[in-house]
């Protein structure tokens, strides 16, 4: 199967980049591709000037759609798992899950196991295990699509504070054009598969906005421009899948 290409993008460092698209156009096998955890059949794919290939490259972080969380480890040893697997020593381990906690406001449920949190907080638990190894890049594959849309704005406004306090560069694969309007420096628009992008829009909102920002006007002409480049490209995407099915 043809899933993607042509696709040239350039990722800024300290930027926050989303993609939308319309179902099964590739948005989450490109972020496979950029975390290494898919290899590419022509072209190639760098992170600081290094390649990508087999395996998530160091500085690189990934927080994935379904709750990725080991329901029998705390919050706090979720968060110490991958630093104790790096043979990272005890004193290291405890001030940087102490900072992850804090940043992501989960000091007071650090003794709490996953099913004791809501759906929320346990997303909170993924990023701030993510937050723990210092990422440069931060992956984030349509994290908030099984919460309500309550909490995915106030989600939403806990991502822009902690990429503003880490200054890491964020790419987000979302569904949700109200999301990527939201979060986005610049927002990439890709057809249906096999997918490219069929333009980059630069949101230009502040670097301390928020959620508020949903009620400004020029937040529904960015929606409004989304849209009308995915529309078509969604009913072709329906349109395919409809044909596979008789």
């Amino acid at each position: 199967m043809h899933a993607l290409g042509p696709i040239n993008l350039d990722l800024k460092k300290g930027e926050f980049f989303a993609v939308v698209g319309p179902s099964g156009c590739g948005k989450s096998t490109l972020l496979e591709v950029l975390a290494g955890l898919s290899n590419v059949t022509e072209g190639t794919v760098t992170f600081e000037g290094n390649a990508i290939t087999g395996r998530v490259p160091d500085g690189v972080g990934v927080v994935f759609q379904e709750d990725a969380s080991f329901p029998w480890l705390t919050v706090w040893d979720n968060l110490a798992f991958g630093l104790r697997r790096r043979g990272m020593d005890a004193g290291s381990i405890r001030s940087r899950v102490k900072d992850a906690l804090a940043l992501t406001g989960l000091s007071d449920f650090a003794k709490a196991y996953p099913a004791q949190l809501s759906g929320g907080m346990r997303q909170r638990v993924c990023i701030a295990r993510t937050l723990v190894t210092e990422p440069r890049l931060i992956l984030l594959d349509e994290p908030f699509g099984a919460l309500d849309q309550q909490t995915r704005l106030l989600m939403g406004d806990e991502v822009l504070r902690l990429w503003r306090e880490t200054g890491a560069t964020i790419l987000l694969i979302t569904h949700a054009l109200d999301e990527a309007a939201m979060l986005a420096d610049r927002v990439g628009a890709m057809s249906s598969r096999p997918g490219r992008f069929l333009e980059v829009i630069e949101t230009n909102w502040p670097k301390d906005r928020d959620s508020r920002i949903a009620s400004e006007e020029s937040f529904g002409r960015i929606t409004g421009r989304l849209w009308s480049l995915l529309r078509n490209e969604s009913r072709n995407a329906m349109g395919a899948a409809a044909g596979k099915l008789k």
